[in-house]
């Protein structure tokens, strides 16, 4: 079974590593760039893929989120199940029938006309590494037809998201499973003019709100799709053992619940509205720029502000339970409640194979790239990325920041300003490098118990001293952390900052400033933004969220700035 777990494990691996470009191409059914995102967390129980199939199955059941997660996970759900490489087929016809049945107005043209072909040819075909590239070709043709099919698709110029995902999926499995070395050709070589949207495609926006649910239902009658579509609109319902994840679209979330209510017991419960203008929201790319940026989501930058400014994150994972998640795409509320409420939450770097796929792609689809990466004395993200360079020779340059948290978003986002104005890319490494030096942070811990539970430190003291009774000021530097400081409570954090800052400006008038919060918003906005803004009225004040891999690290109530030159 070890080596279809290690097929599973690539599959996502190839599939996470493209999924910006899934998000960009997003039109169907409807333009909200969250494809790549959604299947990114519904297939994460895939990442690291267990010998429990039963746990694996439930577990992916629970993760889905959105039309096109939930659709995949009916599949995948049926298709982990396969333990034994002559079980493929069986799984993948069972799979393909679940996520028809799934769905409660099942469209040709999409993710499951990939399903539909694999599962074909599996039963015709018996699977090696000399059928591997006919299996794959035949998939790439069902992709490249989902174009012709649905009426926003022919609009816009695209390939389905979930059929391009499901096709990215199986490409990293099949290759994995079968041993399959025929050279791989660029996405952009296999579905050529298909994976940028037209400049003029526009979709009508609808008004409402995207529901995921969980549900158990307190009778065996057979709720099924179509039972549920007079709730809502793009009704997805997948069944699990005695739960049903719900996915649709409706207009009044509240009255959806209650009906949900009637039904048994609404388990979770989540809804986001849809964009107000779908056509705003289609994620065109940030100005071409010398280079590509790319960067840690170690780093305090979120997703909107990257993609904004050009640069592509990175993640790592956060861990609690069973679940796994990539750190710039969960829940920081949810997260900061788990550790108040004692639950171990921790940190994981993502696979070699994830790694080495993102550098690949990024290179495919911008070529010449820029990797400013978390300071060596915190992962060894530099060394792995620094070997994949000197193995492959693309045109990849890796800087090792020296940084984490909001220094490293504040060199990535100032580099990235440089970029977009730079005639010469060399200038703009040299500037990223100088950055590496002149950037400078403050992180104001609350309390020292979650560093000490984490291992982080000692619990006798011989970093900190008195533990459990001192707000330590620390920062993050090239050989790792440095104390500089410890105060008794948030007013003398807010002081020292100011006294920092008067300090830096002496030299430097010009700032721009990281103001990082972690479950602290309210009192970081509303009066440390504020206090710091009289203090410095011209300077430019960014504030955002702690990145989550210090915030799981250092804990609740932790804050932190950051400042450089902006010039």
């Amino acid at each position: 079974m070890n080596r279809l777990n290690e097929s599973f494990s690539a599959g996502y691996a190839w599939l996470s590593a493209r999924a910006d470009l899934l998000d960009r191409i997003n039109v169907f059914p409807i333009a909200d760039s969250d494809t790549g995102t959604n299947l990114r967390i519904s297939l994460g129980p895939l990442r690291i893929c267990g010998d429990d199939r039963k746990a694996l199955a439930s577990l992916l059941h629970r993760s889905a989120t959105g039309n096109s997660g939930n659709i995949a996970a009916a599949f995948f759900a049926e298709f982990v199940k396969a333990t034994r490489v002559e079980e493929i087929p069986a799984m993948a016809d069972n799979g393909r029938q679940m996520a028809w049945q799934a769905i409660a107005d099942p469209r040709q043209g999409t993710m499951l006309n990939v399903f539909d072909t694999l599962a074909t040819l599996l039963a015709e075909t018996p699977l090696a590494e000399s059928s591997c590239q006919d299996l794959l070709s035949a998939m790439q043709e069902s992709v490249l037809a989902t174009a012709t099919i649905l009426p926003d698709l022919r609009s816009a110029g695209v390939v389905d998201a979930g059929a391009l995902g499901m096709f990215v999926f199986f490409d990293g499995f099949f290759r994995t499973l079968t041993g399959c070395e025929k050279e791989r050709l660029p996405l952009t070589a296999l579905f050529p003019g298909r994976l940028e949207i037209a400049g003029a495609f526009r979709q009508k926006a609808r008004a409402g709100y995207c529901v995921d649910a969980l549900l158990r239902p307190s009778s065996d009658s057979a709720l099924s799709a179509g039972t549920i579509a007079a709730m809502g609109e793009s009704v997805v319902v997948v069944r699990g053992e005695d739960q049903l994840k719900i996915h649709l679209h409706t207009a009044n979330p509240r009255e959806l619940r209650q009906s949900l209510a009637r039904l048994g017991e609404v388990i979770t419960f989540s809804d986001e509205a849809l964009p107000a203008g779908a056509d705003q929201r289609l994620q065109t790319p940030a100005r071409p720029g010398c280079l590509h940026i790319i960067s840690d989501a170690a780093g305090s930058l979120p997703r909107d502000m990257a993609r904004d400014h050009g640069i592509t994150l990175l993640d790592s994972y956060i861990i609690s339970g069973d679940t796994a998640q990539p750190e710039s795409l969960c829940a920081p509320q949810t997260i900061y409640a788990q550790l108040r409420a004692g639950i171990r939450v921790t940190t994981a770097q993502a696979s070699l194979s994830e790694r080495h796929e993102m550098y690949g792609s990024i290179c495919e689809q911008y070529g010449r790239t820029l990797y400013l990466c978390v300071g060596s004395a915190f992962t060894g993200n530099y060394a792995t990325a620094a070997a994949w360079q000197r193995q492959h020779g693309n045109p990849f340059e890796v800087i090792d920041t020296g940084a984490a948290s909001g220094r490293l978003a504040l060199i990535a986002l100032l580099t990235a300003r440089r970029n977009h104005s730079a005639d010469d890319a060399a200038e703009v490494v040299a500037y990223a490098r100088a950055l590496a030096d002149s950037c400078r942070e403050l992180v104001f811990i609350d309390t020292l118990r979650y560093l000490v539970a984490g291992g982080r430190v000692s619990r006798t003291g011989g970093f900190f001293g008195d533990l459990l009774r001192i707000k330590p000021v620390i920062t993050p530097t090239r050989d790792g952390v440095r104390k500089l400081g410890v105060v008794r409570s948030r007013e003398a954090q807010l002081e020292y900052a100011l006294k920092s800052l008067q300090a830096e400006t002496a030299v430097h008038p010009d700032l721009l400033l990281l103001l990082q919060y972690s479950d602290n918003r309210q009192w970081v906005e509303e009066t440390v933004q504020p206090t710091i803004q009289r203090l410095l009225p011209e300077a430019e004040i960014e504030l955002v969220p702690l990145s989550l891999t210090s915030g799981v690290h250092m804990g609740p109530g932790t804050w932190a700035l950051a400042f450089a030159p902006s010039r």
